[in-house]
């Protein structure tokens, strides 16, 4: 069984990683046949329940993060990460520290996240009344060689994926459909 990786996925609150990511998933499970997302909110959720909004809490949470996918990815699993991931110098060490590691940037205009967000939770963040809200009181670094960006805000969602599989396939982590064998008929009855 060969190694797998890891695709991260880092960009703001409502830019569309999740969505992303539930798209690429399945692309990658019928080429390697198996795949793991590891959505931001999730993890927070379950295995960082407790921690706050703090720096060093966002960098506590983005290590889990990647422990699970090293984890994953050492036992032939390819996993999606799907977190805002806000520092670069942390998603600096997972790369470091996971190796096959391939990031990529969802990005996405403030008019069209403030649009977006049905919760109205950059709005709140405004007017001051989220505190360490990422990309309004909190800073968001954005990558500075992602080896995938895409523009959620000016890219249909099969164009951005699309990207990512591309990249993907360059990178030798996928095979192109092309490059796959052909089915073998072991003959039999029809």
């Amino acid at each position: 069984m060969g190694e797998g990786f890891t695709l991260w996925l880092t960009g703001l609150s409502g830019a569309g990683k999740s969505t992303l990511a539930r798209a690429l998933a399945p692309v990658i499970r019928e080429r390697i046949g198996k795949v793991e997302v590891l959505d931001g909110d999730i993890v927070r959720e379950n295995l960082s329940k407790g921690l706050g909004f703090s720096k060093e809490d966002r960098d506590t949470n983005i290590r889990r993060i990647g422990f699970v996918a090293q984890l994953l990815a050492r036992n032939g699993v390819p996993v999606i990460v799907a977190a805002i991931s806000p520092y670069r110098a942390i998603r600096d060490e997972m790369r470091r520290e996971l190796g096959n590691f391939i990031e990529v940037h969802v990005d996405c205009s403030l008019e069209e996240l403030m649009r977006r967000d049905v919760k109205g939770l950059y709005a709140r963040a405004l007017r001051g009344e989220i505190a360490n809200f990422t990309g309004i009181s909190d800073p968001y670094e954005a990558p500075l060689a992602a080896e995938v960006v895409v523009r959620s805000d000016r890219e249909a969602l099969e164009e951005s994926s699309g990207k990512v599989v591309l990249r993907l396939e360059e990178l030798g982590y996928l095979t192109s459909p092309a490059n796959r064998p052909a089915a073998i008929s072991l003959g039999g009855a029809e």
